[in-house]
């Protein structure tokens, strides 16, 4: 084809119509053949006497690259994430049926049943307590472990409150707090409980794990697994 003007460079146009015909492009896409022929009819639509600056021609291809390599980049990142995804779901999966410290301020008390709690401390303590309150707000229980170190403290408690007596099967609340560099400070309780099922989330969420007596939890908020 004759090119009169001059206007872009020799051999240009044949090999755009060449790659044209050797890869036909995907519906509702802009290909890379198609990028190059629209350039190409700009290039001899434009005025012979204004014609294209070479950074106008140059900053067009940049951006056509700039959006191609974004699309790779989110590809990359979808495989990436349905990667990770299936990882946690075999992962959550082998969690059925263990033990495992959830951060709860809440327990049941059953029959024969002595809950587990941990207290996590964030530094060293000159004096740590735990109170286990009923539904009313009432203290039944409170139990002071002294000067502890930073880390977790466990407690196994046998049912009965402070005078010695078996508290009533039911709910109950646990409190703990802590003398650290002076300061009286709230400090995060955990109570031991079993993994019963896994749900799997099908919108990209990760799995989450149904517990005794507490319910579903997300995967990330257990703290040890026993």
């Amino acid at each position: 084809m004759d090119n009169p003007l001059g206007l872009f460079p020799a051999g240009l146009e044949s090999l755009s119509i060449n790659r044209q015909k050797e890869t036909a492009p995907a519906s509702g896409e802009l290909q890379q053949e198609q990028f190059l022929e629209l350039m190409l009819t700009q290039l001899k639509n434009q005025d012979p006497l204004k014609p294209m600056e070479s950074g106008d021609f140059l900053g067009q291809i940049a951006q056509f690259g700039t959006v191609s390599g974004i699309s790779e980049l989110q590809q990359s990142f979808s495989s990436l994430a349905a990667s990770l995804q299936s990882s946690q779901a075999l992962q959550a999966s082998t969690m059925v049926g263990r033990n495992v410290l959830v951060e709860s301020q809440t327990l049941r008390l059953e029959p024969e049943l002595e809950p587990k709690i941990a207290l996590e401390l964030p530094a060293g303590a000159t004096d740590v307590r735990l109170l286990i309150e009923d539904v009313s707000g009432q203290t039944i229980r409170q139990v002071a472990f002294g000067a502890q170190d930073q880390g977790l403290v466990n407690f196994e408690w046998d049912g009965l409150d402070n005078l010695g007596q078996p508290a009533a099967p039911g709910s109950y609340v646990i409190k703990s707090e802590a003398v650290i560099d002076g300061v009286n400070q709230a400090i995060p309780t955990f109570i031991q409980t079993s993994v019963e099922s896994v749900t799997l989330s099908r919108d990209g969420q990760p799995p989450a794990l149904n517990l005794t007596d507490l319910g579903t939890v997300e995967f990330s908020s257990i703290k040890r697994v026993l």
